[in-house]
């Protein structure tokens, strides 16, 4: 919640993007992988950042790396469509603060109730690994939602009345 002491927190932006980019895919046995994956749901790395292992491979958004921390399915958004939140990844040696663990974010309930109540988003200030080289995911996430997404208040987009067939 937010009080008048408090400034008010950040604006979380949401992006219309591509369906493709947000796909989750089909797995191939065969292939031992996701194929039709979009690169957006296929940086999804929430998992990897809890085990304290590397993160996948990064997409590209308004020419900066981001990762995938969050996919909501449609009943439970605002927006009626699937949302996928991200986190720009900067250099470790750039980010102008101090970085910290998922481990410690979660150490304690008291910790896990300000990393939850963050401004800059549960996963701000988490040094990570790519490529051999450490990131600090920055905040305030992302919202991607597919470009022909409907769009709230109310609900899905309404379906057009049912047409009664002649039948003759």
């Amino acid at each position: 919640m937010h009080n008048d002491t408090e400034p008010p927190p950040p604006l979380r932006l949401t992006f219309a993007v591509n369906a493709a980019r947000l796909a989750s895919g089909r797995f191939d046995h065969g292939r031992n992988r996701d194929i039709g994956e979009g690169d957006i749901n296929a940086s999804y790395s929430a998992d990897r950042i809890a085990s304290a292992e590397p993160i996948r491979k990064p997409f590209q958004h308004d020419g900066s790396l981001w990762i995938c921390t969050s996919v909501t399915s449609t009943g439970l958004t605002a927006s009626g469509s699937t949302e996928h939140e991200a986190y720009r990844l900067l250099p470790a040696r750039l980010f102008n603060g101090t970085p910290t663990t998922y481990s410690a974010k979660t150490s304690t309930v008291a910790a896990a109730e300000a990393a939850r109540n963050d401004p800059n988003g549960f996963y701000h200030g988490v040094a990570v690994k790519f490529a051999r080289e450490a990131f600090i995911l920055c905040g305030p996430p992302l919202r991607f939602i597919p470009a022909n997404a409907p769009s709230r208040p109310g609900a899905a987009p309404e379906r057009p009345e049912p047409e009664q067939l002649a039948l003759f």
